[in-house]
C-alpha cells in the first residue's frame, strides 16, 4: 500500500491537541475503557470468597479465567472483518451490553455461571477494546492525533488496571464482591445505551454494500505496510511480559523472601511504570519529531525490555531488581504504545480490524507466555525462565527491525 493509496501515510505533520483537551473530547471512550476492566478485577480480588461460594478450589475457579482468553482470541479473529463495516459506537454498545450481562452472571456465583462469566468477559473485551480505540482515533483527522487518541485510551486502561483494586476495595466493604459485579453490570448497560444513542445514524468507515469477505479483509490487512511484523511484535511482547508477570511473585518470594504485603508495592511499581511509559511514549511519538519516529521508539522500547529481562533474574540486590522491574514495565509500555500508534496510522479505514486482530494476538500471547515461561521454569528454574523470555523478546526485536526497514523503504 503506497502513500497515494493511503492518504494517512502521506499527510503532513499536524499539531496534536494536549492530553487534557483530547480527554475532554474522548471522555465517553475513556470511561468505557475503565469499566471494561472492572469485572475481571473483581474476579481476581475476591477469588477466595468467590471459590468458596461456588464450592470449588481456588485453582479450579481461577483456572476458569483461561476461558476468557480463548474467547477473546476466537471472537477477535472472527469479528475483525466486521469492525470497520459497522458504526464504531454501535459495536462498542454491543460490547458494553455483553459486558453487563457477563457481570450479572458472575454475581450468581455458581461454577456454571462463573464459566459463562469468564467466556463472555473475554468476548466482550475483544469487541470493546478495538472499537473504542478505533472510534477515539476517528475523532481526529491527522494521523498523529489519531494515533495519540488510541494510545490515550490504552493508557487509561492500563491506569485502571493499576487503580481498580484500591478503588473497588471501599465499595466492596459495603456490598461485597456480588455488589461490585452488579454495580459494574448496571454501569455497563447504562453506557451501552448511551453509546447506542450516539451511534444511531452514523456511517460505517467502510461501506457495507459489498459482500463481506473475510479472506479479502485479511488480505488487505496484510498489505498494510509493516502490519504483519507489528502484529507479531504485539503478540511476542505480550507473551514475554505477561509470562514474566505470571511468575513475578514467585521470583520475589524465592529470591528475597518478600511477603505478599510488600509484593503489592512491587506490583504497584510495575503497574505505575507501565502506565507512565504508555502515556508518555504515546504523547512523545505524537509530536512527529523526525529523530524519534514511532519506528525508532519501537526499537528503543524492545531493546530496553530485552536488556531488563536478561538482567532481571540474575540481579544481586533488591534495589537493582526493583529498578529492572520498573524498566521492564516502561519498556513494554513503550512498545505497546508504538504498535498501537503505527497500526492506527498505517491502517486507515481498516484500523478497527487491525486493532481487533492485534487484541486477539495479545490474548494468544498471554497464554503462550505463561505456558512457555512455566516450561522454562520447570526445566531450569528461573534461569530457564530468563532464557525463555529473553528469546521471545529477541524475536520481537527482529520483527521490529522489519517494521523499521519497511518504514525506510516507504
Amino acid at each position: 500500500m503506497s502513500t497515494s493509496q493511503n492518504p494517512a501515510l502521506a499527510a503532513p505533520p499536524a499539531a496534536v491537541p494536549g492530553d487534557f483537551r483530547m480527554a475532554r473530547r474522548l471522555w465517553p471512550f475513556l470511561i468505557a475503557s475503565t469499566v471494561s476492566l472492572i469485572p475481571f478485577t473483581v474476579f481476581g480480588m475476591y477469588l477466595v470468597p468467590i471459590a468458596d461460594a461456588a464450592g470449588g478450589s481456588v485453582a479450579e475457579i481461577g483456572g476458569l479465567r483461561g476461558l476468557g482468553g480463548l474467547a477473546a482470541l476466537a471472537v477477535g479473529i472472527s469479528l475483525a472483518p466486521l469492525m470497520d463495516r459497522m458504526p464504531r459506537e454501535l459495536v462498542a454498545a454491543g460490547g458494553l451490553a455483553l459486558l453487563g450481562v457477563s457481570a450479572a452472571l458472575g454475581a450468581v456465583g455458581n461454577v456454571f455461571a462463573l464459566a459463562a462469566f469468564c467466556l463472555l468477559i473475554g468476548a466482550s473485551t475483544s469487541i470493546l477494546a478495538p472499537s473504542i480505540g478505533a472510534a477515539a482515533a476517528d475523532r481526529f483527522s491527522s494521523p498523529a492525533a489519531a494515533g495519540r487518541a488510541a494510545t490515550l485510551v490504552s493508557a487509561t486502561t492500563s491506569a485502571m488496571a493499576m487503580l481498580a483494586a484500591p478503588v473497588l476495595a471501599g465499595p466492596g466493604l459495603i456490598w461485597g464482591w456480588r455488589g461490585n459485579l452488579l454495580a459494574a453490570a448496571v454501569v455497563s448497560i447504562a453506557l451501552s445505551a448511551a453509546f447506542f444513542w450516539r451511534g444511531r445514524g452514523r456511517k460505517a468507515p467502510i461501506a457495507t454494500r459489498q459482500r463481506i469477505s473475510y479472506l479479502a479483509t485479511y488480505r488487505e490487512l496484510a498489505r498494510v505496510p509493516g502490519a504483519l511484523p507489528l502484529l507479531a511484535v504485539a503478540m511476542l511482547r505480550t507473551a514475554a511480559f505477561m509470562g514474566y508477570l505470571a511468575y513475578l511473585a514467585a521470583f520475589y518470594d524465592e529470591k528475597f523472601d518478600l511477603a505478599p504485603g510488600w509484593f503489592a508495592l512491587v506490583w504497584s511499581l510495575s503497574g505505575a511504570s507501565f502506565f507512565l511509559g504508555n502515556l508518555l511514549a504515546g504523547r512523545y511519538i505524537a509530536t512527529e519529531r523526525p529523530w524519534i519516529s514511532p519506528e525508532k521508539m519501537l526499537l528503543v522500547g524492545i531493546t530496553v525490555a530485552l536488556i531488563a529481562v536478561s538482567a532481571f533474574y540474575f540481579s544481586p540486590s533488591l534495589p537493582l531488581t526493583l529498578l529492572l522491574t520498573a524498566l521492564m514495565g516502561a519498556g513494554h509500555a513503550t512498545v505497546a504504545a508504538c504498535v498501537t500508534t503505527l497500526l492506527v496510522r498505517r491502517s486507515g479505514d481498516l484500523r478497527g480490524s487491525a486493532l481487533s486482530v492485534n487484541a486477539a494476538g495479545m490474548s494468544l500471547g498471554t497464554f503462550l507466555g505463561a505456558g512457555i515461561g512455566g516450561l522454562g521454569l520447570g526445566l531450569a528454574g528461573f534461569t530457564g525462565t530468563a532464557i525463555t523470555f529473553a528469546a521471545i523478546t529477541l524475536v520481537a526485536l527482529l520483527c521490529a527491525l522489519r517494521v523499521h526497514r519497511r518504514d525506510g523503504l516507504r
